[in-house]
């Protein structure tokens, strides 16, 4: 018998808590929005929203539209600002923390897509005690960025934050140019970083770090049982490992380059988190930065495996007070076998073989290498080929060496017990045609920007179902026309 989904609720009946507020004053500060002026919602996602049990329609209101726009707040929420650290660039930053995201409260949704606790947070909602000299606001441009990236990574598969809503408003705001306020109401279980325990290690505050790793693992880590004592954190640090080597091979596998993976973006659960300079790779290169702040490259696309791994050695010193040398040790060695394993299943698929033979390998690292040498639009290949054979020659240049490699391609997929139809459609559906390409990205910025928010909102619905044809917007799955072939972005987009 099937169980009835959870009514659906008003934004008055959702019922909110903190527990990471209830930590103490060590490690947040009690802070609320500063709401910005003549809010209009820009867009939504139910998709998210539904995860939280909030009811269709609710968006329409104007009490949601003052929520997401920092004007009011819901009965139960208790607004805060997390402290954290981080290395950025690979130097110790000291003490950073939410300069324009407060904290408002969790959500216990009830239904089986969103079971658990969900906390909102309002990003560009003011200045709190860690804004340092800056302004707390977010602009129309980052949080366009923003918005849609969550959802898209999502509709791909990949862990990441959500974002519920976006807002925007007149009030200027000065960035490389005068630009307009904006909101987003983005939503994890959590949004403890690996600098959350930095900070502490450093400080020597070693009580605040075992606090914040027994409420981690506590709430977000069931499999872990009290009754394993102190090795329990061994096992907490495994996991954290295991989460980030496979999230880097999905990163790698869809082409997503993030930009700025500072520890302080780092995500305790493994979920991609802060959308900053990011760039879905289109010719594609290893050493694709799509920061141009990066001037060194340390965050170049084909460098982030390494920084992934880099920035779990930083954990691990940071929860060394807990763990052992020999269990931090063991712990790390995880990382290259989880990433690898990953990878290779997301490159398989792509690939639309079913065994995981010692073969395939070559086969990935044969057809990456081409790829780079032809600089071939990493989505748009995998997405032909996953039509026909021929097409994909076509890109990747029909001559003896693609030739060769097709050749073994095809006598791994001979193997193949599924009819090549049926392989093609299963192909389609690992290898998306649309991914939010920046100049995409761009156009809806530009739209927002003059009021028109109709183009972010067809932007979302497209990646949303990112493996479907949409041909009414073709234009949108292929590279970047010559108005924004030189495109940049950085940390303030």
């Amino acid at each position: 018998m099937a169980i009835a989904p959870p009514p659906a609720k008003t934004l008055e009946e959702l019922r909110f808590a903190n527990s990471f507020a209830a930590l103490g004053d060590a490690f947040s500060e009690v802070r609320s929005p500063t709401g910005i002026p003549n809010a209009r919602l820009v867009a939504f996602s139910p998709a998210a929203a539904q995860l939280i049990d909030l009811r269709p329609g609710e968006e329409t209101r104007p009490e949601f539209v003052a929520l997401a726009s920092g004007n009011a707040l819901v009965r139960g929420m208790e607004p805060v600002a997390a402290m954290y650290g981080g290395h950025q660039f690979g130097v110790w930053a000291g003490q950073l923390g939410d300069g324009r995201a407060i904290l408002l409260g969790e959500v216990h949704s009830a239904n089986a897509l969103g079971s658990g606790p969900w906390e909102l947070q309002i990003k560009g909602g003011g200045m709190t005690a860690f804004s340092r000299f800056a302004d707390g606001r977010a602009v129309v441009r980052s949080t366009v960025r923003e918005f849609l990236a969550s959802e898209a990574m999502d509709a791909l598969g990949i862990p990441t934050t959500r974002a519920l809503a976006m807002t925007a408003g007149d009030e200027p705001v000065l960035r490389e140019r005068i630009e307009r306020a904006a909101t987003v109401i983005r939503m994890a279980p959590t949004f403890v970083r690996f600098g959350s325990f930095e900070i502490f290690h450093y400080r020597k505050g070693f009580e605040a770090v075992k606090a914040l790793a027994d409420y981690t693992i506590e709430r977000y880590f069931p499999q872990i049982a009290p009754a394993d004592g102190p090795v329990r954190y061994a096992r907490f640090l495994e996991a954290v490992v295991d989460r980030t080597a496979m999230l880097m091979a999905e990163w790698q596998a869809v082409g997503f380059a993030h930009g700025v993976m500072n520890t302080d973006n780092f995500s305790i659960l493994g979920l991609t988190l802060d959308y900053g300079p990011y760039g879905f790779i289109e010719a594609y290169d290893p050493g694709f930065i799509c920061n141009h702040t990066d001037e060194g490259g340390r965050y170049a696309f084909g460098r982030q495996p390494s920084v992934g791994l880099w920035n779990c050695r930083a954990l691990a010193v940071a929860l060394s007070s807990l763990i052992s040398e020999e269990d931090r040790k063991t712990a790390l060695a995880r990382y290259e076998p989880a990433f690898w394993t990953t990878y290779l299943v997301r490159m398989n698929a792509k690939l639309g073989l079913l065994e995981s033979a010692d073969g395939n390998v070559a086969l990935v690292e044969d057809i990456v290498t081409l790829l780079a040498q032809r600089r071939v639009d990493w989505t748009n290949f995998w997405r032909a080929l996953s039509h026909d054979d021929a097409s994909a020659l076509a890109m990747l240049g029909d001559d003896e060496t693609s030739r060769a490699w097709f050749a073994h391609y095809l006598e791994r997929a001979e193997s193949d017990p599924r009819a090549d139809a049926k392989r093609r459609i299963a192909m389609r559906a690992a290898n998306p045609k649309f991914v939010l390409r920046n100049w995409v990205a761009q156009q809806a910025i530009e739209a927002c920007e003059a009021g028109d928010d109709a183009v972010v909102r067809a932007v979302y619905d497209v990646l949303r179902t990112p493996y479907d044809e949409h041909p009414e917007h073709e234009a949108w799955a292929k590279t970047a026309p010559p108005e924004f072939a030189h495109l940049e972005v950085s940390c303030s987009s």
